[in-house]
C-alpha cells in the first residue's frame, strides 16, 4: 500500500536490529529515493548462502515512483546488494568518485555496468526531485569518500548521516565538515536517521593517527616477513601500511582479489598513494630477504577461502609462512567471527609465526570507523533533531542511542525503534508509526546467479541434521502389487557398523505392510502411496531414533 500524496514516509528495508544490508527510503508523493542498497553474509545455519540482501518486494510494486539510488559510501553492507537491484529495477545511482569505482567493478562483474546509470556526486553537490531536493555533507569514516545526506522536503529536513565518526587527525585530509552540520541543525531537522554501532561503548572514537604509529613500529621491530590483513576497503589502514612498509625499506605484495581489485580503484582515482616499484607480485616474493617484504591480505574475518585462512593451513601456492614471520590483524572481529579467528591465529602460532590480534584497544592495530557514544551525542547536538530514528545496529544498540538522543535534548517519546518494514509517517510535521511494508531478507547463492527460497534452505538444514531416507518400490505397473522387495537406502541418519541392518528390515517390513494395507483400501495411486509411506515412516523413525531425516519414496513401476 501506497502512501497518500501529502505523507512523508521513511522505512527500512534493511539495517534495523542488524549489523549489515543496509537499506533505507524516503517516499513523499510520486518521489521514492531509496538510501544505499547493501548485503551481509550469512551464519552457518544458512546452508549454500553466499549473501543476504534485502527484499524489495514493495519498491518493485511502486517502481514507477523510485527516481534514484543514493549511496553514502563503499562498504558492502552498503552497496552490496546494488547488482540485485539494478537487474529488477534500473534506476539512476548517485555516489562519491570512489564509491563509484566499487561498484563498477561490481557492475562488470555481474554483466550490467553499460546498461547501468552512475551519477558522480560530491559534498557540494545538489539533486532536485518532483518532491524532493537533496543537498550532503561530508563525514569521517574507515572508506574515503563518504557523505550524509539531507532530503529537503515539504514536510521538513530528513537527514541520513551514513556511517561516521569524528577523527580530528585522519588519513587523507578526509575531516567531517562539522560547520555544514552545524548549518543544517540552524535551518532546522524534522528527523535524524544515525547509525548505532558503537552506541554502547563510552568516550570518542580513537584516531587514526594512533594506528599510523603502532603498524610503522611493528614494522621495525619484525625480523622477517609481515604480513598484515585487513578489510581491502578501509583504504586509511591500507595507506598506513603502505607508509610503514616504504619507511622500513620493504617491497608490499598484495594477496586477495578483493585486495587487488580495491586497492586498483583507489590507486587509478588517486585515493592511495603507492611509491613507484614497492608493489612486487606473490610470485616475487621469494625473491627478496624476508626482512624486506611485507604483504597485505585479505581474511580478517576469519573467512575460510580469503588469503590469510589459506596462508595459515600452508595452502596459499608460492607463498609459506615460516617460524619467525609477524602475522597482524589490522581490524577488529566483527562479533561473530572470533571462533574462526581464533582458529587461524592458532594455526599461525603453529607455525612458528608471531601473532598481533585482538580487539584494537589490546593490539594497537585498529580503530573502529563508527562513533563512540560522544561522537553520536555530538552528531545528534548539532543536528538538533524534532525526531529520531537509530539505525544500522541491533536492537540494543538502538536503544542504547535513543538514551544518548534524550540526554542531549530529543523529547522523549520522540524516538522510533523500528523494524524493518516498519513505517514511520510524517503529515504536518506529526511522526506516527502505525503501519508496515512487505519486506525480509532475499537469499542469493552462485555469486552472480539468483535467489534461493525458504524451503530451499528448510530442506538443506533437515539433510544437515537429520539426514535422508530413501525407500525404493518395484511395482507392477498394471496391478499396483510389490515386485521385489523395497530397497531401503539411508544417508547421515543410522550408522552402518552397528544398527542399520536390523533398522533396513524394520522399515522394509512397515514399507510392505503399508503398499499392502493401500491395496486392500483401493488406494493405490503414485500420490497417495508416497504421502502414506511418508507419514508412517516417519512416525516409525522418530520413535527409534528421535530423529526427523527427509523421507524420499521412489517408485519404480513395471
Amino acid at each position: 500500500m501506497s502512501t497518500q500524496e501529502n505523507t512523508l514516509s521513511v522505512f527500512a528495508l534493511g539495517g534495523l536490529h542488524e549489523i549489515g544490508k543496509n537499506m533505507y527510503a524516503i517516499e513523499y508523493g510520486n518521489d521514492i529515493i531509496i538510501i544505499d542498497c547493501g548485503n551481509k553474509f550469512p551464519d552457518e545455519s544458512l546452508l549454500g548462502v553466499d549473501l543476504i540482501i534485502p527484499d524489495i518486494a514493495y519498491l518493485e510494486e511502486n517502481k514507477d515512483k523510485v527516481k534514484a539510488l543514493i549511496v553514502t559510501h563503499g562498504h558492502e553492507d552498503h552497496i552490496g546488494g546494488i547488482p540485485f537491484l539494478l537487474k529488477k529495477l534500473n534506476v539512476p545511482v548517485y555516489a562519491t568518485r570512489f564509491t563509484l569505482g566499487l561498484i563498477e567493478l561490481k557492475l562488470k562483474e555481474h554483466k550490467i555496468l553499460r546498461e547501468s546509470e552512475l551519477v558522480e556526486i560530491n559534498p557540494h553537490s545538489t539533486l532536485e526531485f518532483e518532491k524532493i531536493n537533496v543537498s550532503f555533507f561530508k563525514v569521517n569514516h574507515s572508506i574515503p569518500d563518504c557523505l550524509g545526506i539531507v532530503f529537503h522536503t515539504p514536510e521538513g529536513n530528513i537527514v541520513h548521516t551514513g556511517d561516521f565518526k569524528f577523527d580530528l587527525t585522519p588519513e587523507h585530509n578526509e575531516h567531517s565538515d562539522i560547520h555544514r552540520m552545524s548549518d543544517i541543525g540552524k535551518e532546522g531537522v524534522l528527523l535524524l536517521l544515525s547509525e548505532s554501532t558503537n552506541a554502547e561503548r563510552p568516550g570518542l572514537t580513537p584516531s587514526e593517527q594512533m594506528v599510523g604509529d603502532h603498524v610503522e613500529a611493528a614494522c621495525r621491530k619484525a625480523k622477517r616477513k609481515v604480513v598484515f590483513s585487513t578489510f581491502a576497503s578501509n583504504i586509511s589502514r591500507v595507506q598506513q601500511i603502505v607508509n610503514a612498509a616504504h619507511k622500513t625499506n620493504r617491497k608490499l605484495a598484495l594477496l586477495g582479489r578483493s585486495m587487488l581489485n580495491v586497492v586498483g580503484v583507489a590507486m587509478e582515482r588517486d585515493y592511495l598513494d603507492v611509491p613507484d616499484g614497492m608493489l612486487i607480485d606473490q610470485t616475487e616474493i621469494d625473491d627478496f630477504p624476508p626482512e624486506q617484504v611485507a604483504i597485505l591480505c585479505t581474511g580478517s574475518q576469519g573467512e575460510q577461502m580469503a588469503a590469510l585462512s589459506r596462508l595459515s593451513t600452508g595452502n596459499f601456492r608460492g607463498v609459506n609462512i615460516l617460524p619467525g614471520d609477524t602475522v597482524i590483524f589490522a581490524a577488529g572481529p566483527i562479533p561473530g567471527n572470533e571462533r574462526n579467528i581464533t582458529s587461524i591465529v592458532d594455526n599461525f602460532f603453529g607455525l612458528g609465526a608471531k601473532v598481533i590480534y585482538g580487539s584494537g584497544s589490546t593490539s594497537g592495530m585498529h580503530v573502529s570507523g563508527h562513533g563512540y557514544q560522544e561522537d553520536l551525542k555530538l552528531m545528534l547536538t548539532l543536528m538538533k533533531p524534532k525526531y529520531f530514528i537509530p539505525i544500522h545496529g541491533e536492537l540494543r544498540m538502538l536503544h542504547h542511542h535513543r538514551m544518548l538522543a534524550e540526554s542531549v535534548g530529543v523529547e522523549e517519546g520522540n524516538t522510533f525503534i523500528m523494524n524493518n518494514g516498519d513505517v514511520l509517517d510524517i503529515e504536518q510535521s506529526i511522526a506516527r508509526q502505525t503501519r508496515r511494508i512487505p519486506t525480509g531478507n532475499t537469499y542469493v547463492e552462485g555469486g552472480v546467479g539468483g535467489s534461493v527460497g525458504d524451503f530451499v534452505l528448510q530442506d538443506r538444514k533437515q539433510l544437515s541434521e537429520d539426514g535422508m531416507l530413501i525407500i525404493v518400490l518395484t511395482m507392477n505397473k498394471t496391478e499396483g502389487k510389490l515386485l521385489s522387495d523395497p530397497e531401503t537406502i539411508s544417508r547421515g541418519l543410522v550408522d552402518r557398523a552397528y544398527d542399520f541392518t536390523d533398522f533396513r528390515k524394520d522399515v522394509n517390513r512397515l514399507t510392505k505392510k503399508t503398499v499392502n494395507e493401500l491395496q486392500e483400501a483401493n488406494r493405490t495411486s503414485r500420490n497417495v502411496m508416497k504421502k502414506e509411506l511418508k507419514k508412517a515412516i516417519q512416525q516409525y523413525v522418530f520413535r527409534q531414533t528421535k530423529k526427523k531425516p527427509m523421507i524420499v519414496p521412489i517408485v519404480i513401476e513395471i
